[in-house]
């Protein structure tokens, strides 16, 4: 299918497992959470991903790590490297109990930047997107684009950024991107849309907080350059991607089929194209291969 589609690489992720690692390193109905399941669930998925990618160097695994315990975090980490992880996996919502920018997590993306490969945030990794209620609207439950109803709406798909949202913002407010300018980030299936009044928004926040907050003072770069310089994110083909790129500059946006999934349409290729429309060839390298290129690092250096 890599050759039949013409890409050269791809990145592998679970289909519907994230929610329910998500959910095993959070607590549930008053219960404490069960570390000896959540990294045990988490160890298996990575054995079972960097398997099934051993076939070919092409194939690309993502590897799970759960941050609800520092000492385990920074361990799997190590594992996931040894295994072959081309990428670590993470929630993109808050971890239980503290937060992803908290310092003790910083053996974990450390070791992420020295082997020269990113962390990874990707849908279905947040737990529940919305309220529940959003649904009770005295309406049939319509179907999604699938012509089923077990996948996301246009209500829930509002939401799909929020998760990485918050939690980049923290991670960038609280210095670990200055900490580790090494490190790349990729947001995977969670649209792009949002980029441009994300930026604008944390422009705001350092403009409102910048003089009271230790923090922000201390930070060398801009939010915006950090993003520049260390995040990657892949649209959606109905998101106008030449759009964005005019906003947001030719840095950040990378190119994704999403097969075998439909979210990624049926000609991805031809929408993306349609959208760039008179933008330059360099933008299209960007979008296509470099930008990709530079996240992953170390795990397509064999490929490129």
């Amino acid at each position: 299918m890599l050759d039949f589609i013409g890409v050269d690489s791809q990145l592998l992720f679970n289909t519907f497992h994230n929610s329910r690692l998500y959910e095993w390193e959070h607590p549930t109905d008053g219960r404490s959470v069960d570390l000896d399941l959540a990294y045990g669930a988490a160890r298996a998925h990575n054995r079972g991903m960097t398997e099934f990618c051993s076939v070919d160097d092409r194939l690309l695994p993502t590897c799970y790590v759960p941050l609800a315990d520092f000492q385990r975090a920074e361990a799997m980490a190590g594992e996931s490297i040894a295994m072959g992880a081309a990428a670590l996996l993470i929630a993109s919502g808050c971890p239980a109990g503290h937060s992803p920018s908290h310092r003790a997590l910083d053996p974990v993306w450390r070791q992420a930047e020295e082997a020269g490969i990113p962390i990874v945030f990707h849908v279905g990794g947040t737990g529940a997107l919305i309220d529940p209620a959003y649904f009770d609207n005295g309406l049939p439950i319509p179907p999604d684009f699938h012509g089923g109803e077990e996948n996301f709406r246009s209500v829930d798909y509002m939401a799909i950024p929020f998760p990485p949202m918050q939690t980049l913002a923290t991670m960038i407010f609280d210095g670990v991107l200055e900490r580790h300018p090494q490190l790349r980030v990729g947001v995977i299936e969670q649209g792009c849309i949002w980029l441009p009044s994300w930026l604008k928004q944390m422009e705001s926040a350092m403009d409102a907080f910048g003089r009271h907050e230790e923090r922000l003072r201390s930070l060398s770069l801009t939010p915006r350059e950090y993003v520049e310089r260390q995040v990657r994110v892949t649209p959606y083909p109905t998101e106008d991607v030449g759009w964005v790129t005019d906003q947001v500059g030719p840095e950040i946006l990378l190119f994704n089929t999403d097969y075998p999934h439909v979210e990624g349409g049926r000609r991805p290729f031809e929408r993306f194209e349609r959208s760039l429309g008179d933008r330059s060839e360099a933008i299209r390298d960007r979008f296509y291969a470099d930008n990709f290129i530079d996240l992953m690092g170390s795990a397509v250096h064999a490929l490129v």
